[in-house]
């Protein structure tokens, strides 16, 4: 008789051997057809990212490397040796605030309350039907949205054809994608850490505060740094809502606040605009540019994987 023991058992049922036994034996032949097409696609992916870096790169490598400092803090000019992005990152740093500032808060609350606090009905989906399809709908869409109220209809409060119109007309655009991926990461949470806190005596308040929250925000930031980086490259709702495509007189420091009524231009108007300009120079300023909106993303993007990691970290 043999003698059972719990390794025997675990061994029995290890993933391997389920799987055998699942197959009898048989090769997924399916299974790795699909995986291999899955790692073309990826290395095809890769290596037309790859061309494309380094084709930014050799165009625009001379620019920073040679003049840096003054690329950076020149202003919009026709002489492409001279032109600068100081103004487009103006635009595009304050757009970030205001992002960072209405869409992730109301974004992440509306999630929190979907899914922890709205009852399940007819009501909650209707709205998380029409949620889904407001993040599909094109970006010019809302950028007549945003000339249409925030420019003219609360230009008194906006000021107009500014960095506040075009802030808010941003947020409103992403909002819908930090609502949705805020609702998956929360939605994700084990349904067993809530009923433990409400063992415990925990209001619900205290669980979603204590448990929820914590264990989603790796997925949260995750969602809302993708829906910056989102915001950050958009370039059709800003020349709706105002943006300058040519020269801008004014060139204000980038953290005065009382320039933001004033006109305004951003990276990937600037990056548009210089694009067109059939002097070669603008091509290697253009390819300057799209380099530090990358890097500007990418620190974004940095930023949010530290923080995510922190709290993983913290839910082991």
């Amino acid at each position: 008789m043999a003698v059972t023991t719990p390794a025997s058992i675990a061994s029995s049922f290890a993933p391997e051997a389920v799987r055998r036994r699942l197959t009898q034996g048989k090769r997924d032949v399916a299974g790795v057809t699909f995986r291999t097409a899955l790692q073309i696609a990826l290395a095809i992916a890769l290596v037309i990212l790859g061309v494309l870096l380094v084709d930014v790169w050799a165009d625009g490598s001379s620019v920073l490397l040679e003049r840096f400092s003054g690329f950076m803090s020149g202003t919009l000019q026709s002489r492409p040796e001279l032109a600068g992005i100081a103004q487009g990152l103006r635009g595009s740093f304050w757009i970030g605030v205001f992002v960072v500032v209405l869409a992730f808060p109301l974004g992440v609350g509306a999630a929190l309350y979907l899914e922890e606090y709205a009852a399940r009905s007819r009501l909650t989906r209707i709205i998380d039907i029409n949620i889904r399809n407001l993040a599909g709908v094109p970006s010019v869409v809302y950028g007549i949205l945003g000339f249409t109220i925030f420019v003219k209809s609360l230009g008194g409060v906006t000021g107009g054809r500014t960095v506040i119109a075009a802030g808010i007309t941003l947020a409103i655009l992403v909002l819908p994608v930090v609502i949705i991926t805020s609702a998956e990461a929360i939605r994700a949470v084990p349904q067993g850490l809530r009923e433990a806190g409400f063992g415990i005596g925990a209001t619900r308040w205290e669980v979603t505060r204590d448990h929820v929250i914590p264990y989603a925000a790796p997925g949260i930031l995750t969602g809302t740094v993708l829906s910056l980086a989102r915001a950050l490259g958009e370039a059709a709702p800003l020349i709706l809502v105002g943006a300058v495509t040519g020269r801008l007189g004014d060139n204000p420091s980038l953290l005065d606040i009382g320039a933001l009524d004033s006109r305004f231009t951003a990276m990937p108007n600037v990056i548009t605009s210089w694009a067109g300009q059939p002097d070669p120079e603008f091509r290697q300023n253009t390819a300057a540019a799209i380099i530090v909106l990358m890097a500007v993303v990418l620190i974004a993007n940095s930023a949010a994987i530290l923080l995510r990691n922190h709290f993983e970290k913290k839910r082991g």
